[in-house]
């Protein structure tokens, strides 16, 4: 009897046993949520998460469009409910909010979501470089000093587009104020429309409508890259483009994190080598017209840098954002700011 007894202890001991690992599952038989609808589930190797992304509709979501693909074809170690929105600022509240927990984002803007944040939105990676060019019909622009007494259209006032401009040409020795006029528009194809109607001026438009301003006319030719301009002047580079990430995400979840830089990685690399297949996926996702990207990717410098060479690119380029306009960054520069994996 006493050993009957023991052994009914013992079946009910390794039941509650069996019963309290009931959250570790094989792969596929369960789903987390990360952020804002159960942000504080525990991650497990055997889980499968939604990880919340964003990005905008622009040259930085083409880094990121192969991976959202095969997320929706269940080919991800982890499933990508994504936002693609039309304005940084979308991405930024959602940030803020924790509705998200990675985007693509304009450089200074991850600036200013560390600064608004206290420190709880970190930038991990550089996924696109410079987009920015200078497009005219003819042949009277070769270098910098060259747009002396031009007309310069430009969207971007108040912003990355109007301190890159004018950082170029007061390095040039002109001055924005009085050796060009720049006129701002609101949107890339205003400034398009508004070269059309004046041949003689200049626009700067960033990819892919530098692409459009070229197909529209066969008269228009890039007569400035704006990177290699900066370059030119600076030991750092434009940063157009980069991935952010929630704090809370990053340390709550390492692994689903890691997975998705990972997964980024090949994306983006995706991106330069399958150019005609990543212009299907932008039309598909409805980002660009594929006639387009295909021709615009190659001039979209997409890429993916982490680490030290990360900060130091993104630091150098928002330093120059800083001394022209210290809101631009979210009034002060953070080295902090910078997610470096130890």
């Amino acid at each position: 009897m006493k050993q009957k007894f023991l052994s009914i202890l013992l079946s009910g001991c390794i039941l509650l046993v069996l019963c309290g690992c009931g959250s570790i599952v094989p792969q596929g038989e369960q789903k987390q949520t990360v952020g804002v609808t159960d942000a504080t589930e525990q991650e497990t190797e055997a889980s499968i998460m939604e990880v919340q992304v964003g990005c905008m509709k622009g040259p930085t979501a083409i880094g990121m469009i192969q991976l959202l693909a095969a997320s929706d074809a269940g080919e991800t170690r982890n499933h990508y409910a994504y936002t693609i929105a039309g304005t940084a600022d979308e991405l930024s509240t959602a940030l803020v909010k924790g509705e998200l927990d990675l985007a693509a984002v304009p450089c200074n803007l991850s600036s200013v979501l560390y600064n608004k944040t206290e420190g709880h939105v970190l930038t991990v990676a550089i996924n696109t470089l410079g987009v920015l060019y200078l497009v005219e019909a003819g042949d009277s622009v070769e270098t910098v000093t060259d747009l002396k007494g031009k007309t310069i259209y430009s969207t971007g006032q108040g912003t990355t587009p109007e301190y890159t401009l004018r950082f170029l040409l007061t390095s040039a020795g002109l001055n924005p104020d009085k050796d060009v006029d720049i006129q701002y528009k609101s949107e890339a194809p205003e400034v398009l429309a508004a070269l059309n109607q004046k041949l003689e001026a200049i626009a700067m438009l960033p990819q892919p409508y530098t692409t459009v301003a070229l197909n529209s006319n066969e008269a228009y030719r890039i007569a400035l890259d704006v990177t290699k301009e900066w370059e030119k002047l600076t030991e750092g580079t434009v940063v157009t483009g980069v991935l952010v990430a929630r704090k809370e995400f990053i340390e709550s979840y390492p692994k689903a994190f890691a997975d998705f830089l990972k997964e980024y990685e090949v994306s983006a690399d995706y991106a330069s080598e399958q150019v005609e297949a990543t212009a299907g996926l932008l039309e598909q996702y409805d980002v660009f017209k594929a006639a387009i990207a295909k021709k615009a990717i190659p001039y979209c410098n997409v890429t993916f840098i982490k680490g030290e060479d990360m900060k130091r690119k993104a630091m150098g380029y928002l330093q120059v954002l800083y001394e022209q306009n210290p809101k631009a960054v979210g009034g002060k520069l953070e080295e902090g700011m910078f997610y470096i994996e130890e």
